[in-house]
């Protein structure tokens, strides 16, 4: 698929009610821990690459590259891997947004495996018999927040364009390690003794804790035979198989009859599932082409804005002086506040993603970021074709429960997925080893806003919530690969990506280096900074110019391949337990 040229926009040129400190926190509710900050070293190949969350997710995938396997193939086995390893984080159960690249066409494509709510679902999902907004744990640990799950859709329809290893065999390193068992890692540990046991439904509870409510430690042997039954009849059946019969079943019945809430999906939901190819979004950012996922994501469109706010900037030759930092921060809270405004599944609602990125409309924009004094709070504008009366002021929050993946194969060809089942552990209702997704939740609670005007991103039947998720590529001169990226993070996905661009383009780090630099930017009104003292100084300077800054740990799982003249360089996050592994 080509890119659209109504979507390249040239770069020569928060919600809407904001966040303010308390309110900044709850935009990462119940976060994934951090298992603390690990120096990585920079990783460098000749061949192939992948950059994934967990050792043996990573190693799964390095064994198809080694096979002649594609990028599509090596994602596929790292996935499955993950869903046993790092369970919290994805799955099968969850959606993804999958960008991929071939080399030999110069063909850039984008897979849409976003949940979809169920047919029968309506604006007041979540709305209690009072019409108020239901307990967001409650709705989030309960059959009700279960999504059509749509990543073995999109891996399928990408294997069946670009695969080159048989189906079943990506199955097998996930099936091993599901039968022969695996040592829980320190972060998974954190995480379930974090979690409150009874927040779990019963089979989910069993799983992850011992019959007197104890989490399993660190080091644990834990076998998922379950799974591996699963994952057997889905590799000799294909995806239709998770899709139609006794899977399907299995699922609907469990999402229907969830003790802790039931909720609406229903085997024809499943059934009637479809991933779908959609147009990548792109910007001209200096010398470069950035590509990322279109709506229902609002990640490729919202970093777009992002950056085509800041290209006519000198950002200077250091990461973070104080000056740049402050226009980042106007440029993302301008951004995010259209993006509250006007960003949800575009099958539904009428999304100006060419207006949003429409080179006037951004410099009336950037017109509103003052050098010297903080903005403080932004309102969203109203681009091109857009009436900004149209859509309500938005009531979504996010959780966190993503992984990324970043693969290059032989062929150069690459693959950026993100995949998620949204908070840690989705919610908490495992069906045949595997845990369900709770990403519903990211549709707006409140169907309307306090004016009676229909939110963009409210529930309806069929439609997929809006997504922070944003895969990304970023080409050189005759739009040749330099680098595939990507984060988990709720709504800070967008902030760590623009870190990463940055770092990659204008500081010139190297992968590993723009992973590990400080995670810094505002969905809202306060500025967020993680607590490294070495940044305190930074922290003053935003204060005087009139910011409210926030210290805070931001874990992003930020996973980086550059292509070099000398081959492949890859760098992973030292804030989790990812690994960059290549030959």
């Amino acid at each position: 698929m080509r890119i659209s040229p109504r979507l390249l926009i040239a770069a020569s040129l928060a919600l809407l009610v904001p966040f303010g400190a308390t309110q900044a926190l709850n935009a990462f509710e119940q976060p994934e821990a951090a298992t603390g900050f690990a120096p990585k070293p920079l990783v460098k190949a000749k061949k192939h690459m992948v950059v994934a969350a967990n050792p043996l997710a990573a190693e799964a995938g390095l064994a198809m590259l080694r096979k002649g396997g594609s990028a599509v193939d090596a994602a596929i086995a790292t996935q499955m891997v993950l869903n046993l390893v790092e369970p919290q984080s994805s799955g099968i159960g969850g959606g993804a947004f999958i960008l991929t690249w071939d080399a030999g066409t110069k063909t850039l494509a984008s897979f849409d495996g976003r949940e979809t709510a169920p047919a029968t679902a309506t604006p007041e999902l979540f709305l209690g018999p009072d019409g108020k907004p239901l307990p967001r744990d409650a709705a989030m640990a309960s059959g009700r927040s279960v999504g059509t799950p749509g990543v073995l859709a999109a891996l399928a329809l990408a294997h069946d364009r670009y695969g080159k290893l048989p189906w079943a065999e990506l199955f097998q390193p996930a099936i091993t390690l599901a039968r022969g068992g695996f040592s829980v890692s320190p972060r998974l540990a954190k995480l379930i003794a974090e979690a409150k046991p009874d927040s779990f439904a019963p089979d989910a509870k069993r799983y992850f804790f011992d019959a007197d409510s104890r989490p399993w430690p660190v080091g644990y042997k834990l076998t998922n035979p379950a799974l591996a039954d699963t994952f057997e009849l889905i590799a000799h059946g294909g995806a239709n198989s998770f899709y139609q019969g006794s899977i399907a079943r299995d699922i609907a019945l469990a999402v229907e009859s969830d003790p802790r809430g039931p909720g609406k999906l229903s085997e024809g939901d499943l059934a009637s599932y479809r991933a779908k190819e959609r147009e990548p979004v792109c910007i001209l950012y200096r010398a470069y082409e950035v590509c990322g996922a279109a709506p229902p994501s609002s990640g490729a469109v919202t970093v777009s804005q992002i950056l085509g706010l800041l290209a006519p900037y000198d950002l200077g030759p250091t990461p973070l002086a104080a000056e740049p930092a402050h226009r980042i921060a106007e440029a993302e809270r301008l951004a995010f506040a259209d993006r509250a405004r006007y960003l949800a599944d575009s099958d539904f609602v009428p999304v100006p993603v060419a207006g949003l990125l429409d080179p006037g409309y951004l410099a009336s924009r950037r017109a509103l970021i003052e050098p010297d004094r903080a903005l403080g709070q932004a309102t969203a504008g109203t681009p091109p074709n857009a009436r900004q009366g149209s859509f309500g002021r938005d009531a979504t929050r996010e959780s966190i429960g993503t992984s990324q993946i970043s693969i290059i194969d032989d062929d150069r060809n690459a693959l950026s997925m993100t995949t998620s089942i949204e908070q840690a552990f989705g919610s908490r209702l495992m069906v045949r080893g595997f845990l369900l997704n709770n990403q519903l939740t990211d549709f707006s609670f409140l169907p309307t806003d306090e004016e009676g005007r229909a939110i963009a991103n409210r529930v309806g039947p069929g439609k997929r919530p809006r997504s922070s998720m944003d895969p990304t590529m970023v080409f050189g001169n005759g739009r040749e690969l330099r680098y595939v990226l990507g984060s988990p993070g709720g709504a800070a996905i967008i902030l760590f990506n623009v870190k990463a661009i940055l770092a990659l383009i204008d500081w010139h780090l190297d992968p590993q280096a723009a992973a590990a630099l400080v995670n810094f930017g505002t969905t809202g009104e306060s500025v967020m900074l993680e607590p490294d003292a070495a940044w305190d100084g930074l922290a003053r300077s935003l204060e005087t110019l009139g910011h409210q800054v926030e210290r805070m740990p931001l874990t992003s799982g930020m996973h980086i391949i550059a292509v070099t003249p000398q081959g492949l360089e890859g760098g992973a996050d030292p804030r989790r337990e990812g690994v960059a592994l290549g030959d």
